[in-house]
């Protein structure tokens, strides 16, 4: 399915203007995808810069008023905040609406929208795998979204119709479209996204502060998404807690494989130890897309 696959939209409204909700803007408004693009949140100053600089079009700090007219509702709020703001969103907006999310876990999600009758008829969890350390609508970008995997989360229960309309959305801003159980994607997030964020964190701890002058790029590449923000990290941390707890265990496993061959000093498996994890660096970095720059 094209990019151009979606018929024009007349009303988006995006609930959280930060630099997913931003970068859904600026993706619709370059792309000609929609007639007026709606941002609502919590900060209306924040709202009003975004529309100043062409991020939306309206903005409102009434979730009831800005989804009243719109075709397309996405929720990008943190993880916390999501299922409250898509009931919210699926009782204010028209009845055939699309309502769908931006949320780095799905599970909880999912299982609470499908107990409510109205979200369950309207709403497709799904996850743009693509973002920042950054925050904020300042630093979105209307090709962000460009040949990044977007991951769509229905159940048997979502209506057939609504999950088509969610992947020709996504598809349209430029995403490739992967679908999975709710389940399955957040043990997969656990050990692709959650996982590395902890451990970038837990290298930028363990580092003295007296010690940053000597600091490189091992340091600074290894710990540049611990410079998120912690409340968002928090609210994923413990939405995902058991498949994370698992993947730490992983992580425990592999480190102290590399431990005991330093301990015996086993120059062999010190080796094999690296190889391995370079072999597998090689093959993400095959399946990265070529970076485009914003239209």
């Amino acid at each position: 399915m094209g990019e151009r696959s979606l018929e024009r939209l007349d009303t988006v409204a995006i609930v959280g203007v930060g630099l997913i909700g931003g970068s859904v803007g600026l993706a619709l408004r370059s792309r000609g995808l929609a007639t007026k693009v709606v941002g609502v949140g919590r900060d209306s100053r924040a709202l009003q810069q975004a529309r100043q600089r062409g991020v939306i079009d309206e903005a409102t700090t009434d979730l009831v008023e800005g989804v009243g007219d719109a075709r397309v509702v996405v929720v990008c709020t943190p993880v916390s905040r999501i299922v409250q703001d898509v009931r919210r969103a699926t009782a204010a907006a028209p009845k055939d609406a699309l309502v769908t999310d931006a949320g780095s876990t799905k599970r909880q999600i999912v299982e609470q929208l499908e107990a409510d009758p109205t979200a369950a008829a309207t709403f497709v969890g799904a996850h743009p795998i693509t973002g920042s350390e950054r925050s904020g609508w300042e630093h979105a970008r209307a090709a962000l979204f460009r040949d990044r995997v977007c991951v769509l989360t229905p159940t048997p229960r979502t209506p057939s119709a609504q999950v088509a309309r969610a992947r020709a959305f996504w598809t349209s801003l430029g995403c490739r479209i992967l679908e999975m159980n709710p389940s399955e994607h957040d043990e997969v997030l656990a050990y692709t996204s959650h996982l590395p964020h902890a451990l970038a964190a837990a290298l930028a701890s363990s580092v003295p502060a007296a010690w940053l002058a000597l600091a490189a790029g091992a340091y600074r590449d290894g710990t540049r998404v611990a410079a998120a923000d912690p409340g968002l990290w928090t609210a994923i941390f413990r939405a995902n807690r058991g498949p994370l707890l698992k993947a730490i265990g992983t992580l425990e496993e592999r480190v102290a494989a590399f431990k005991y061959a330093m301990m015996t000093d086993d120059e062999d498996a010190i080796y094999r130890w690296w190889d391995e994890a370079r072999h597998r660096r090689s093959l993400y970095e095959a399946r990265q897309p070529t970076a485009t720059p914003d239209p």
